[in-house]
């Protein structure tokens, strides 16, 4: 029987590269099966979905290099050679992603115990926040101001301040680096 469908395939083929679009249409439709069949029996620990993902490949892959099957001989092994090829990368995908996956354990772990911030806590940063701006130029408080507290984009602030996008960008750099040193929390 098998022998008998490839003979049919090649030959649906040979029709399909000529340009016969119902040929071709009619080749796929009954080589998917035979397709799925062949990457189940070696990749049996696989989902339904990672299976048709491989099938899909497998005829991106036959589309492409469908002109490079030569009249007359077999196609089963051709396709099933583009399916082997399809299913070897989708293996090496999978073991590339599980080696850079990690597993995590109970909901415990994920979720500390330790209470967050508290009201208080930030009172007290804000109150810390205000006093270290004091200190900082004119134009690197206005900088802090309009970009990091009213949220405002590079466009609006450079409006509102009449200052340049440019010289926005430098004074705020340099405002939240003189903060990080005033605050002890770097250089």
């Amino acid at each position: 029987m098998m022998q008998e469908d490839d003979s049919r395939w090649s030959a649906l083929m040979a029709a399909a590269q000529d340009g016969d679009r119902r040929s071709y249409e009619t080749l796929l439709r009954e080589i998917v099966p035979v397709l799925k069949r062949f990457i189940r029996a070696r990749w049996s620990w696989a989902g339904s979905s990672e299976i048709d993902d491989v099938v899909q490949e497998t005829l991106i892959s036959l589309h492409a290099a469908r002109h490079t099957h030569m009249r007359g001989r077999p196609f089963l092994p051709w396709i099933l050679a583009i399916a082997r090829f399809r299913l070897l990368d989708a293996q090496r995908s999978q073991i590339r992603r599980r080696r850079l996956e990690a597993e995590i354990g109970a909901g415990d772990e994920t979720i500390s115990a330790v209470p967050s911030n508290t009201p208080m806590d930030g009172i007290a940063a804000a109150a810390e926040l205000q006093r270290a701006m004091t200190g900082l130029p004119p134009a690197q408080r206005k900088a802090i101001e309009l970009l990091k507290l009213k949220e405002m984009t590079l466009k609006e602030a450079a409006a509102a301040s009449g200052m340049s996008i440019a010289a926005l960008k430098v004074a705020s750099h340099r405002a939240v680096k003189a903060l990080r040193i005033i605050l002890g929390r770097g250089p």
